[in-house]
């Protein structure tokens, strides 16, 4: 009976999501809607940075090799982990250039993630958000409209924006929550 159970629910939760899917695979943003939504991914790419930095002023130097348990990004390396997103897969799923700071071939994004002292973490930051910024800025309109291939799937443009903010955002979480655990409050909620 249990069995049966689940598979209903696993049914029915196909039927609900797959015509979702389905509508938003067709759906073709027109060139305003996507510059939009580029104007708001900025946006709040640019309130996120400037957390970001307000946390990572604010966590002592000696702290940011401090990690939850073995295994675990560090302070650091979460911070690092940022960075290589706004300097690779920031422009990637908008359809520019990536940054050559980042190469994924070899490990380079666990590479890049072990240079996690205070210094590298807000010199990264910065250029990485710098760089983000200004290669999103700077596309064509008419590419806003397009489709990747990210992660193995062809996806929308704008549709990937949104999966990038939600991942920044919940890598803000982790930031905050790894910061209280070692008695450091958000500046911002002060």
């Amino acid at each position: 009976m249990f069995a049966s159970k689940r598979t209903t629910a696993a049914i029915l939760a196909l039927a609900i999501v797959a015509p979702i899917h389905s509508a938003r695979a067709q759906y073709s943003p027109d060139k305003a809607t996507a510059v939009e939504v580029r104007k708001e991914f900025l946006a709040n790419l640019d309130g996120l940075q400037k957390k970001f930095l307000a946390l990572a002023d604010a966590i002592p130097a000696d702290k940011y090799s401090w990690r939850p348990a073995p295994g675990v990004r560090s302070i650091g390396e979460v911070f690092m982990h940022i960075a290589s997103e706004y300097y690779y897969w920031t422009p990637a799923v908008w359809g520019a250039t990536p940054s050559t700071v980042v190469v994924p071939a070899n490990g380079g994004f666990a590479n890049f993630e072990k240079n996690s002292t205070k210094p590298d973490v807000l010199k990264h930051m910065n250029e990485g958000f710098a760089f983000a910024k200004k290669t999103i800025e700077g596309l064509d309109e008419a590419k806003l409209t397009g489709r990747q291939k990210v992660f193995n799937r062809e996806i929308q443009v704008i549709e990937m924006a949104f999966d990038m903010t939600d991942d920044l955002h919940e890598h803000m979480g982790q930031l905050i929550a790894y910061s209280r655990s070692i008695g450091v409050k958000p500046p911002w909620s002060k």
